[in-house]
């Protein structure tokens, strides 16, 4: 081999900026906004121990865990998607409390992770959750689930789809604007999110994502009928080239052509520099002002609510 045809050599951050696609971080300013803060507010929310509902065929229950985490419930399958029941992440505090436990999940049959970033592929969460199951996550982030107790690890690109035809169910994975990288220098690993079908229903879970032209290409392609979108981590203004405030949920909902609209990724952990409570507030004008009030579905952490 050449010294023209190595791969190039990765290069080391200059800044602690860097770290982020955004550019957005400064070490004074990450510390007091996402750690201090964070350690200085008591942590709240209530672990539930889930009455789970008696499905009919065609039914889907909904439960939200937090933060992006759902557990999503048929009559002969139970998904996860992205689980994280962890109070801490390195030096960021959980806020809000998961709202059940490990021990009071259903067996599970899918986890589907939408990327490798640690608030949404956590590894001592995945760890502890039943045997068997099969995971479904993006292609250059299976060897991250070595030794992690699935079954089957399937890695898929974008609109790439997996399905088992037997048990009837079949999940896409669709594209985000966002990025994949867990460490510093491994910017390989793809990012996504994933639209389930199952008993002629369709939920799609954006993972973590900016607003972008793909979410009209999801809606003609895909229509879901129900969308998991995030609403938080927007500000400042910088956070939107890797997620979306309330406003841009509401537009790509639209876009979506979804007719229910369950949002997440705010309340959990300190991530950005806009108050826990202000997402859902502001999401619940937006709602009220584009007439979708009635389409809005806030679930209560750890609380199934069936579709």
């Amino acid at each position: 081999m050449t010294k023209s045809q190595r791969a190039p050599r990765r290069k080391l951050p200059r800044s602690f900026k860097e770290l982020t696609p955004a550019n957005h971080f400064k070490p004074s300013t990450f510390f007091r906004e996402l750690v201090l803060k964070a350690w200085l507010t008591p942590r709240t929310g209530e672990q539930h121990r889930p009455i789970f509902p008696k499905l009919k065929y065609g039914q889907v229950a909904i439960t939200w865990i937090g933060h992006a985490s759902f557990l999503i419930q048929f009559t002969d399958l139970n998904v996860l998607i992205d689980p994280n029941f962890a109070n801490w992440l390195f030096l960021l505090k959980r806020i809000k409390r998961s709202g059940m436990r490990i021990r009071d999940l259903p067996p599970i049959d899918l986890v589907l992770l939408t990327h490798a970033h640690f608030d949404h592929f956590h590894k001592p969460t995945l760890r502890k959750l039943p045997h068997p199951k099969m995971g479904i996550m993006p292609r250059g982030v299976g060897d991250l689930a070595h030794n992690l107790g699935f079954s089957r690890v399937i890695e898929l690109e974008w609109w790439e789809s997996f399905s088992q035809a037997k048990s009837d169910w079949k999940v896409t994975f669709t594209p985000s604007e966002h990025w994949g990288a867990r460490t510093i220098a491994d910017r390989h690993r793809g990012y996504g999110g994933f639209v389930l079908e199952h008993q002629g229903r369709k939920i799609y879970h954006a993972g973590d994502s900016a607003y972008f032209s793909g979410f009209k290409e999801i809606g003609k392609r895909m229509t879901p009928e129900i969308a998991l979108l995030p609403i938080g981590a927007y500000h400042p203004e910088t956070f939107r080239a890797v997620h979306m405030g309330p406003d841009e949920a509401v537009k790509a909902f639209f876009d979506l052509n979804a007719k229910q609209f369950v949002p997440m990724h705010f309340g959990t952990f300190r991530l950005s520099f806009e108050e826990m409570d202000e997402p859902l507030r502001w999401l619940r004008e937006l709602a009220a002002q584009n007439k979708i009030s009635h389409r809005l579905q806030a679930l209560s952490e750890g609380v199934p609510v069936v579709f």
